[in-house]
């Protein structure tokens, strides 16, 4: 039965997260009725959203139905540092809504759900719904920035003079591996849209002066010359065709001596695993992608001209698969 019913809590945290009702608690606790003043709610309606809530410990109700942040619940601050505020509003986003919502279409003909719900898929619904995309690229930065310890543990980037991000999004990790390594030199490729949010964030992090920004459909051509190419949650995005594609434009690009770095998750063995398998499941509604196995990855990366060198763990549901030129 928690498993039949967990879309009403997902959904309970979005109405929470879409109020604001984190960042009304950072200052202290207050009353329901405050609450709902401020934002504009039913006050008995509201109350039970937050006593919900406060049951799986989002929030604290004390006795006299006032509401308090709990550790857990910092983390709905669109202030707080590592805020899980734009990725429970990626999530739980109307049109990833619908697209679950046809989960049975994607299963009984493999095709995409997105696609079929929406009439579009969801990069292109994110282009023509500004909004959206904001919220994505928000979420990214999120994730981004909350894998960037793992990561660096996993691998040394430090042996490299120039380091490419491909679809790096707004430039979180490339950020996090030159902060960490001053001597490092760094080209962040993305879309042009996407590249116009990545100046305040190499900026707040100080490496700016040390990133090139380069316009990039990395279906046509990435830029050539970098010691390293970090492919980020770039491929599980994309069915194996299309990341073959992908690869074969990373190899053409690539020095003998460069290597591509994937940083993605690896499925685990049976009856184990639950959040990689089902982010698998996501992609197959949304993205229009799949997550791998260690096999599935060795064969794509053969196909495409490289040689798997080592997968290294970099935290829960992701590894650094780390690959160079076949031959």
């Amino acid at each position: 039965m928690g498993i039949a019913r967990g879309y009403q809590r997902s959904q309970a945290l979005a109405v929470a997260a879409e109020l604001g009702i984190a960042d009304l608690l950072g200052g202290g606790r207050r009353t329901v009725g405050d609450l709902a003043t401020t934002t504009g709610t039913d006050e008995p309606s509201l109350y039970r959203l937050l006593r919900a809530l406060a049951s799986i410990g989002v929030f604290h109700e004390d006795d006299e139905r006032r509401f308090s942040l709990t550790d857990m619940g910092e983390l709905l601050r669109r202030d707080h540092p590592q805020s899980v505020d734009p990725a429970v509003r990626m999530f739980c986003a109307d049109y990833q809504w619908r697209a679950w919502g046809e989960l049975s279409h994607s299963v009984r003909t493999g095709g995409n759900a997105a696609v079929h719900t929406l009439g579009t898929d969801v990069w292109e619904h994110r282009r023509r719904n500004p909004q959206d995309g904001v919220v994505f690229d928000a979420a990214m930065r999120t994730m981004a920035d909350s894998y960037a310890d793992g990561v660096l543990a996993a691998h040394d980037f430090g042996t490299y003079d120039l380091v490419a991000d491909i679809g790096g999004g707004t430039g979180t990790m490339l950020a996090a591996v030159l902060d960490a390594h001053p001597a490092v030199r760094g080209i962040l490729a993305e879309q042009p849209e996407v590249l116009a949010g990545a100046p305040v964030v190499l900026d707040a992090a100080g490496v700016a002066d040390r990133v090139t920004l380069v316009e990039c459909d990395f279906f046509a051509e990435v830029p050539k010359g970098a010691d390293a190419y970090v492919l980020l949650r770039v491929l599980h995005d994309w069915v194996d065709e299309d990341a073959a594609r992908i690869l074969r434009r990373v190899r053409e690009a690539m020095d003998p001596s460069a290597r591509v770095l994937i940083i993605d998750a690896v499925v685990g063995p049976p009856n184990e695993d639950p959040l990689t398998k089902f982010l698998d499941m996501m992609m197959l509604v949304s993205a229009g992608g799949r997550e791998r196995t260690e096999a599935e990855w060795t064969a794509l990366l053969e196909e495409t001209g490289f040689r798997l060198e080592s997968i290294v763990p970099a935290g829960p549901g992701r590894a650094v698969i780390d690959a160079v030129p076949a031959g």
